[in-house]
């Protein structure tokens, strides 16, 4: 296996793996998910509500025991977006490539637990997409304006990052442009940031720290501001349990959404310069307190809870990248293919070959560019 499949592999099944994970706490806060499973999650378990068909605030969905959510369907959507193009994408091929597949393509769909179309599984905030890019009309670039400002764009951007696996800058621009089709504000924001997180951890030889100094580089405003003040606490910890109520503290200024998760208050998810979404920080602070590790990073973000598996899926991507398909453990990775019933490797192995493809584009678009330059100095 080469070191780019590898990477791929670890990236993309990782951030599957966490999803699955994270989706059984999704929205519970850590003393109750501590209650719920007498004690503290460490691996695949059943749904937060026993029943959960009719439970709120989460039914219909089947999270827990292994499903695969949204955020990595969303994930799998846009690989196959770049595999119809073979080059990197735009908010125009948004409209033509991923939206058509979101509401055209059948999937199988494990937490409803029955195949269908992806639109059918999507949020308010993700259904955006085809409102206003299908039915609207809206202008690709803009279309992510008076969005939900939340990390439903950013959820799916690992791609990115693998397709400019090396070049942070790169996968930053990437899907800043792609995700102004679905986003705007600080959730525009965060979907470069994780997408330059991953392209930084997919460097060989990269660590915990060229991961975050990438990400410090790049990012812009509360962001910027919210990564610093959680990765500064983070770095005090060692132990994922402890740094649970540390790390919310540290994001908390930052955060629209306030303590009780599943009752926001009027100022939450509103565009700001001056907040952040809360997953992507404390993905980055659990990725820090665990060194790198991809268990005790995405076990961290599982417990951490709220948005558990948006939270979960992105340290579970950087970890992946970081230490490859052997970083995963077997036994939850298996588990969460024959659960959701989805090849997990697949969209990884054909990410993998559209990044070699698009590199060798880039390559003689430099060159031309060159000889040209060359012929200005």
């Amino acid at each position: 296996m080469s070191l780019l499949l590898d990477t791929s592999v670890g990236c993309l099944v990782g951030a599957a793996v966490g999803d699955a994970l994270g989706g059984a706490t999704e929205t519970a806060l850590p003393e109750q998910i501590r209650a719920r499973f007498g004690g503290w999650v460490e691996g695949i378990v059943p749904p937060y509500h026993a029943d959960w068909a009719t439970a709120r605030p989460l039914a219909p969905y089947h999270k827990g025991d292994g499903h695969i959510t949204d955020d990595t369907l969303m994930t799998h959507a846009l690989v196959r977006a770049y595999a119809a193009k073979r080059d990197h994408l735009d908010a125009y091929d948004v409209v033509e490539l991923l939206v058509p597949d979101l509401i055209e393509r059948v999937v199988y769909i494990p937490d409803l637990e029955r195949e269908g179309v992806t639109f059918h599984r999507l949020a308010a905030a993700e259904r955006w997409l085809v409102t206003r890019l299908h039915h609207a009309h809206a202008d690709p670039r803009e279309a992510g304006v008076g969005n939900i400002v939340n990390c439903g764009a950013a959820m799916y951007m690992a791609p990115v990052g693998i397709v400019n696996a090396g070049d942070p800058a790169g996968a930053y621009a990437e899907a800043v442009e792609i995700a102004g089709a679905h986003q705007h504000s600080y959730g525009r924001e965060a979907a470069a940031v994780f997408a330059a997180a991953v392209a930084a951890a997919a460097t060989p030889g990269a660590s915990v720290d060229d991961v975050v100094a990438a990400a410090l580089d790049l990012a812009r405003d509360g962001t910027r501001a919210a990564i610093d003040a959680v990765v500064k606490e983070a770095r005090g910890h060692d132990d994922w349990k402890a740094a649970i109520p540390a790390l919310r503290a540290a994001v908390a200024p930052y955060d629209t959404v306030g303590e009780e998760y599943r009752s926001p208050g009027l100022g939450a998810r509103r565009p700001s310069r001056l907040h952040a979404i809360e997953e992507l920080p404390v993905a980055l602070g659990m990725l820090v307190v665990a060194g790198g590790d991809y268990r005790a990073a995405v076990l961290g973000s599982v417990n951490y809870g709220r948005d558990a598996d948006s939270t979960a899926t992105m340290a579970g991507a950087i970890a992946g990248a970081l230490g490859g398909a052997a970083a995963v453990p077997a036994e939850w990775s298996d588990v969460v293919a024959t659960a959701s019933r989805t090849d997990l490797v697949e969209p990884a192995r054909v990410l993998a070959g559209v990044a070699t493809e698009v590199f060798d584009r880039d390559r003689e678009r430099f060159a031309r560019r060159a000889e040209r330059f060359g012929g200005l100095a």
